[in-house]
């Protein structure tokens, strides 16, 4: 089977930083929407963008936290929305719209990892609500803005995580077997892939292009879940690995989020899971918390299954006929 897994030679790696992946971009003009925008890898991303330009909104369940977190930086501004909360997704895309405004740029960078088991909304499992369906649902509630202007990008915040776990089909809100933190973050993660797989797929005729990708390994607030011997559990995982690359910084967890979105090298691809700046290359089977890309997470026809059970869980899509 071919598959568009491979790296281009971009000349970046997995110590490039945000500044470097923008070196001769212009984003003035540029408007960019960035979930969780405000705090550790959002943050740097926001930070990133503004300053080569672009206006920024960040919507954010925690509005004086994020108001103040991003206060000396130009061109931002912050509006409420909670993710968990799909009538907040709502308000907000609705308010958004009636703005008249064009997306050019949509980086769903919110999220949660490994979460004590917690349900929102109708019951639903929280890390599945709130890394996919709050985004999926936001996305296509603002699809009039993102494809009115033809050329926005799309970026998914997926994780090496996503090798845990495919989609779990037949339970995918652990309410029949008993709820692993782990393995419902990788659903998680497994399912941002499969969102802009899908997304791409059907937004490219509108010139509009999605990519997925692992920032790396940060220590950022997303591990707060964690204990401390879990963190070093973790830890020790991460670096017996034999792709093992370090730990980032933020501005180089950043990078590959604030290049899928920005970078010329990308006109006219999409659908691609991205890792160091780069394509990634398609992951050995039975690998975990490694490198590149698992076949689950590539997958059309689970990426089609994926947002048909979005669409009937959120009661949104922005592409039914």
């Amino acid at each position: 089977m071919t598959t568009k897994q491979h790296a281009i030679g971009t000349g970046f790696g997995v110590r490039s930083t945000t500044s470097d992946v923008l070196v001769g971009i212009d984003l003035s003009g540029k408007l960019a929407l960035v979930t969780g925008g405000y705090s550790g890898l959002g943050l740097e991303t926001t930070r990133a963008l503004a300053g080569a330009g672009a206006r920024v909104v960040v919507p954010a369940r925690r509005r004086s936290t994020a108001a103040e977190a991003l206060g000396g930086i130009e061109g931002v501004e912050v509006a409420e929305m909670d993710l968990a909360d799909l009538g907040s997704v709502r308000a907000f895309a609705e308010e958004f719209l009636a703005s008249g405004r064009d997306i050019d740029i949509l980086i769903n960078n919110a999220g949660i990892m490994a979460a004590p088991e917690t349900r929102v909304g109708p019951g639903w499992e929280a890390q599945f609500a709130i890394n996919h369906l709050g985004h999926y649902a936001l996305t296509n509630r603002l699809w009039p803005a993102i494809a009115r202007g033809g050329g926005a990008r799309v970026v998914s915040l997926s994780s090496n995580g996503h090798q845990l776990s495919d989609i779990h089909w037949d339970d995918p809100h652990f309410e029949r077997h008993a709820y692993d933190k782990w393995q419902a973050y990788g659903q998680a993660k497994t399912a941002n892939a499969l969102f802009a797989l899908h997304l791409d797929a059907m937004g490219r005729n509108a010139g509009v292009r999605a990519f997925s990708v692992h920032p790396g390994t940060i220590a950022t607030q997303l591990g707060r879940h964690m204990s401390p011997e879990e963190l070093a559990g973790l830890s020790e995982t991460i670096d017996a690995s034999s792709t093992n690359v370090g730990w980032k910084t933020p501005e180089e967890g950043a990078a590959t989020q604030v290049w899928a979105a920005t970078s010329p090298r990308l006109a006219g691809m999409g659908g691609v899971y991205c890792e160091d700046c780069d394509i990634a290359g398609p992951a050995p089977e039975g690998t975990e918390l490694g490198s590149g890309v698992s076949a689950w997470a590539t997958d059309p026809q689970r990426a089609a299954r994926l947002w048909a059970l979005s669409a009937e869980l959120t009661g949104v899509n922005a592409f039914a006929e």
